[in-house]
């Protein structure tokens, strides 16, 4: 690929041409993921555990100077048995100057929109890597130049991408993954230019006083894929449509309470599977909800929060995402001890079909450089015409230990 090759000769360019102060930090990552139940009948090439080792390592250098630097993040994983969970990116490898009035950076990066936390609606920049993990939060680095602006009237971005991440999939022997196997090697635009269409964005964020408040807008291809069916074999055919999205994302902070909302207007293009016909389409999506925090609770020095959310989708059962009338509760706790011991329990729960996804995240530290990290996930009572059909058998405990340097 292109772009990989372009990065692999500034990367060498980098590390010889700046004799300055540099920095180097990471982890290795051994992670072990169990699943419960046997794969379903029409899945025979899978397995119910899986090994897998990881290492993201960063290298930044601030090239001798006050306002300028360099990053790196390469990330690699090898998978006992998935060929497409076994791959690597460069998760940033971007150059970045402060000027009197406004930043600029230029080369691969990672941006992060939202507030909410079952879901992010507005989060359109970087690509999902969506082998890594079912919460769609790991992302793949996306090629940009990105000029930012500080005003008295708030922070605006303004963003140039020049190239197309596809979305990643698990292969024929990954799990969990869609039945069909997604066949990303058939992937459609609906832009002449594909991968290289180039894709514009911009943000504008202000504090007002305990608000947050975002505005967002996104021109180019959709990172979200539809699914086409391939008539020469049981495989999805990804799709890549154009697509225009307004978005705003609001949080606030009131003592012990936090406030958040996104929602988000698009107009792109649907696929009937049904008659093979692609249409354009607008619809609007919301998440909002609350989180409450109790400080202390019974007198340590420990805090639990409780949050509660609603996803909305207009587009109902016809919607793309997987929530479109659903609730979401989850309590985190924050131990606060030297160890950094945390956890997060969430279930969302469908209110038209019973649906319920449960999900545990946990992780404690337990010596200077080494932490270990829990997963759980549940899948209960999918529905067979629902997006999850396929991983109803696939609910997993996973299990991560991490050295980090």
């Amino acid at each position: 690929m292109k772009v990989v090759s372009t990065s692999i000769s500034l990367i060498f360019f980098t590390l010889t041409s700046f004799q300055c102060a540099a920095e180097w930090s990471g982890d290795i990552s051994l992670q072990n993921r169990y699943f419960l139940n046997d794969p379903q009948p029409q899945n025979p090439q899978q397995h119910n555990n899986y090994l897998s080792l990881s290492s993201e390592i960063e290298f930044y250098s601030d090239l001798n100077s006050d306002n300028k630097s360099i990053t790196f993040t390469p990330f690699i994983r090898i998978d006992q048995y998935d060929d497409e969970r076994s791959h690597g990116d460069i998760r940033e490898l971007f150059y970045e100057q402060v000027f009197e009035s406004w930043e600029l950076r230029v080369g691969i990066s990672k941006v992060y929109w939202g507030v909410t936390e079952s879901q992010h609606l507005v989060d359109v920049i970087n690509q999902t890597d969506n082998v890594e993990n079912v919460d769609l939060e790991d992302k793949l680095g996306q090629p940009m130049i990105k000029a930012s602006f500080a005003r008295d009237w708030g922070m605006i971005d303004l963003f140039v991408l020049p190239y197309f991440r596809e979305r990643t999939f698990q292969g024929v022997e990954g799990r969990p993954r869609s039945f069909p196997v997604v066949d990303t090697d058939q992937a459609r635009y609906e832009s002449s230019d594909e991968e290289n269409n180039i894709d514009y964005a911009l943000r504008w964020f202000k504090y007002f006083g305990e608000l947050e408040l975002g505005l967002g807008y996104f021109n180019g291809t959709s990172r979200e894929p539809l699914f086409t069916l391939d008539n020469t074999g049981p495989a999805l055919i990804p799709y890549y449509p154009q697509m225009q999205q307004a978005s705003i994302d609001a949080q606030l902070t009131t003592e012990e309470w936090l406030w958040k909302f996104e929602a988000i207007a698009r107009d792109w293009q649907k696929v009937d599977n049904a008659s093979a016909q692609i249409s354009d389409e607008t619809f609007f999506a919301m998440t909002g909800g609350v989180e409450y925090t109790f400080v202390g609770v019974y007198e340590s020095d420990a805090d639990l929060g409780v949050v509660m959310e609603y996803l909305y989708d207009d587009r109902g059962i016809e919607a793309t995402a997987f929530f479109q009338n659903d609730v979401m509760l989850g309590f985190r706790l924050a131990m606060n001890d030297a160890d950094s011991t945390e956890a997060l329990l969430g279930v969302i729960y469908d209110l038209d079909n019973q649906e319920r996804l449960i999900s545990l995240e946990a992780s404690r530290r337990f010596s200077q450089n080494w932490t270990a990290t829990l997963e759980v996930r549940g899948f209960n009572n999918i529905d067979r015409l629902s997006r999850l059909k396929g991983i109803e058998q696939d609910d997993f405990v996973q299990l991560d230990v991490a050295y980090y340097f």
